[in-house]
């Protein structure tokens, strides 16, 4: 196993990350041929990359495009699986036609990964594959998620959390193998940026999209638009939320949310988070403090 300065310092963490790397090769050879639920982001592009390890060819990625996914993020894994040589296949998902979903209930990431898990078990199951996999880390068992339930109910197998695999574990691992995603920002479909009860269209989504793409292209690592009817409220991490004010990007920024329907344009002073839209109390039963993404 290569060696690397991005390791941490500490030699009893060092070999910590070595031992779950070690399990969770172990454990996915145990699992034997598998497709892996692939958006190119941080976790899965991980997973991924130790499937190829483990199994070699008996892998197949595959990546569900809907109105929900940006076109940027899936140009991203296409670059990734074509890099790496690995099967790939784009199936369509579009949640906006699952009952239950576009209403934007506290459950919707349940309907939405039921179906997906659904289509990638008869993938599995028709062409000789032993398991699904997804990215799912060991941070995930702290948070509000409900597509947990789906993958459960589906026999989804998450090896990285099995293996007791954190987010900064999958980082640290990502840099020690030079992974392009390594230190990608967070990602979360498109419909997290919604209100709880607030409709979901395929028209919003596309202005979500466009919104966010300015800010991808001034080089914002961490970001989100947050929808509150006419009020844009723009999270990007805190030691950039000063660039926000740079002359060129506050007018784009303005100019472009403007033009994509937006009356108001508004800065999160307290910066990016996960599960913001749950700030202001109990929604659907939920604790004001559950993250969702």
């Amino acid at each position: 196993m290569r060696s690397s300065p991005d390791l941490p310092r500490d030699p009893a963490q060092a070999g910590s990350l070595s031992a779950k790397w070690d399990a969770l090769l172990a454990s996915l050879r145990e699992i034997g041929p598998a497709v892996i639920a692939f958006s190119g982001g941080v976790d899965s592009t991980f997973l991924l990359y130790a499937a190829r390890e483990a199994l070699g060819s008996r892998v197949l990625a595959v990546t569900a495009t809907s109105p929900t996914y940006p076109k940027s993020e899936r140009e991203e894994a296409e670059r990734i699986v074509r890099n790496w040589g690995v099967p790939h296949r784009l199936i369509e998902s579009n949640e906006l036609l699952i009952p239950g979903f576009s209403s934007n209930p506290p459950e919707r990431c349940y309907h939405c990964k039921k179906e997906l898990f659904g289509l990638l078990a008869a993938i599995a199951r028709e062409e000789g594959f032993a398991a699904v996999c997804d990215g799912s880390n060991a941070d995930d068992l702290h948070d509000f998620r409900p597509g947990r339930r789906a993958a459960k109910e589906l026999g989804v197998r998450s090896p990285l959390l099995e293996n007791g695999i954190t987010k900064e574990e999958i980082r640290s691992l990502s840099r020690r193998f030079a992974l392009p995603t390594a230190d990608k920002g967070s990602f979360a479909c498109l419909s997290s940026r919604f209100p709880y009860g607030t409709e979901i269209t395929e028209d919003s989504l596309r202005h979500v999209e466009a919104c966010e793409e300015i800010l991808r292209e001034f080089g914002f690592r961490q970001f989100r638009v947050r929808v509150h009817g006419p009020v844009a409220r723009i999270e990007v991490g805190r030691d950039e939320i000063p660039r926000l004010f740079e002359e060129e990007i506050s007018a784009a920024v303005h100019e472009g949310f403007r033009r994509n329907g937006f009356l108001y344009v508004s800065v999160d002073l307290k910066g990016y988070r996960t599960g913001s839209m749950n700030e202001g109390g109990l929604v659907g039963g939920l604790p004001p403090d559950a993250d969702i993404i």
